[in-house]
């Protein structure tokens, strides 16, 4: 299977919600609307809302209610606007393999388009049926991504981050948003809380999956992956491979040490690479991804076979093993 044959079995579905974020992102400000524009143009693989209306259509059929749609949108402009801020955190030059709004127009324009596109998302979800159930999963999102950004901004100072930190901040930052991605989609279609529950449960496996693939790509992955290898190092972020290859070499210390003078020492990158690849730490890694993908499938037995559910599963193993 391929992603076109996904994006076929949505059929209108997709295109109504490439015609949403199109029109929610219109602006008389020049700037502003060139700016979405380019965005959209060079967006990514839309899997947070693909799996939104995965759900939606899993638990209730198609073709799909505007609210469904709606939440799709939702869900991606809420991605994209972290991301436009997380690359002024991050001072990143790329995204996508495309120049970042940071690099091209500075922070101050990044920021804004970050809170316009923020604005926007929560707009979408005014008029849902369900405005409760939808702003509260989504403001909980929002607060996960805050912390987890955070508690990753103090570790990478300190360098003590330890599994259970790494397992927080990965839910955090990444998990949290797959799992809202799919209890929106269920959500919209009034599915009963024990479906919503089993949604979330696949999307946060999955979203766990897909951030320790990440963190793997930034050990082994090229130039394709999109952004420059070694920049979590860089950036002193402890991430699952090297944490595993800890354990597995019982050198802790020195390594930290290492970790904690990068910022004058940058060519000690190498060298903890060069330990992560020694000491199986990128074995350690994808074992966690098996795991992660297995509880993602076991949580789709909580639906009725369909194509729709086999997609879904397509997703969770093609994503969480991708090579970019």
């Amino acid at each position: 299977m391929k992603k076109e044959d996904v994006i076929l079995s949505l059929g209108n579905d997709w295109a109504r919600l490439k015609e949403l974020l199109d029109s929610s992102l219109c602006s008389d400000v020049p700037l502003l609307n060139d700016i979405n524009a380019s965005l959209l143009l060079n967006g990514g693989k839309m899997l947070r809302p693909m799996l939104t209306l995965f759900f939606a259509k899993l638990c209730g059929g198609s073709p799909l209610p505007e609210e469904s749609i709606q939440a799709a949108a939702s869900v991606e402009l809420l991605h994209n606007a972290t991301l436009l801020h997380d690359d002024v955190a991050d001072n990143a030059a790329t995204r996508r393999g495309n120049p970042t709004v940071l690099s091209q127009y500075g922070a101050v324009p990044a920021v804004l388009v970050g809170d316009f596109w923020l604005a926007r998302a929560v707009g979408l979800l005014v008029h849902s049926s369900h405005l409760y159930w939808m702003v509260d999963i989504c403001s909980r999102t929002l607060i996960d991504l805050a912390e987890g950004e955070m508690l990753q901004q103090q570790k990478a100072f300190s360098s003590d981050t330890t599994s259970e930190d790494y397992l927080r901040i990965i839910y955090g930052k990444t998990a949290s948003l797959f799992e809202t991605a799919c209890k929106m989609g269920a959500v919209s279609v009034s599915a009963d809380e024990a479906i919503v529950a089993a949604a979330g449960t696949y999307g946060n496996a999955l979203g766990m999956a897909f951030q320790i693939r990440d963190d793997i790509l930034d050990y082994t992955g090229g130039e394709e992956i999109g952004k420059p290898v070694g920049i979590d190092l860089l950036e002193q972020k402890i991430t699952l491979p090297l944490l595993g290859a800890l354990e597995n070499s019982g050198d802790d210390g020195s390594i930290r040490k290492m970790i904690h003078s990068i910022p004058e020492h940058p060519e000690y990158c190498a060298e903890i690479r060069k330990f992560v690849i020694d000491n199986g730490g990128v074995e350690y890694a994808e074992n966690m991804v098996g795991r992660y993908v297995s509880d993602a499938v076991s949580a789709l037995g909580a639906f009725a076979p369909s194509k729709d559910r086999e997609i879904l599963e397509y997703l969770a193993l093609s994503s969480a093993n991708r090579e970019k």
